[in-house]
C-alpha cells in the first residue's frame, strides 16, 4: 500500500508551533494549493491543513511565513473528533516527512541584534585587519 502525498502552495497563516507535556515539537499549519484546472473561468483553491513534527516542526516555525511558498511530502492521515455537539466530524491532514523552501531563499524569522555602537564607536567583532 502506498500513501504518499506531495503539495507546494503558500501558507495560509504563520505556523503555530506548540510542545507535547512530553517535550516534543509540533507544528501546525495550511498550504493553499491551486488546482490545475478551471472552472466557470476561475481557478479553484484547495487549503490543506498539514502537521510537521520534532526537528521538521521546529525548521518550518523558523523559516516560514504567511503567503511564503512551500513544498510538502508526506502521507495522508484522518482523525475523528466528537464536537461540543456530540456530532462526529473527521479531519483530513497531511503529516510532513520532507519540506522544501520554493522561490526566494528564506532566513530565520528572528535575526540576531546588532550590537549599537558605543559612544560614537563601532564595535568590531573581526580584530584580524587591524594594524596593530
Amino acid at each position: 500500500m502506498i500513501n504518499l502525498i506531495t503539495i507546494m502552495g503558500r501558507l495560509t497563516k504563520e505556523p503555530e508551533l506548540k510542545h507535547t507535556t512530553s517535550g516534543l515539537a509540533v507544528c501546525s499549519f495550511d498550504v493553499a494549493v491551486e488546482r490545475n484546472y478551471q472552472v466557470n473561468g476561475e481557478r479553484k483553491t484547495d487549503f490543506i491543513p498539514v502537521v510537521a513534527w520534532r526537528g521538521s516542526a521546529e525548521f518550518v516555525d523558523k523559516y516560514f511565513s504567511k503567503g511564503q511558498m512551500i513544498a510538502v511530502t508526506g502521507s495522508l492521515e484522518t482523525r475523528t473528533y466528537e464536537d461540543r455537539n456530540g456530532n462526529k466530524r473527521t479531519i483530513y491532514e497531511v503529516i510532513a516527512n520532507e519540506i522544501s523552501f520554493c522561490g526566494d531563499k528564506a532566513k530565520p524569522k528572528e535575526e540576531p541584534r546588532q550590537e549599537e555602537p558605543e559612544n560614537g564607536y563601532e564595535v568590531i567583532s573581526d580584530d584580524s585587519d587591524l594594524p596593530f
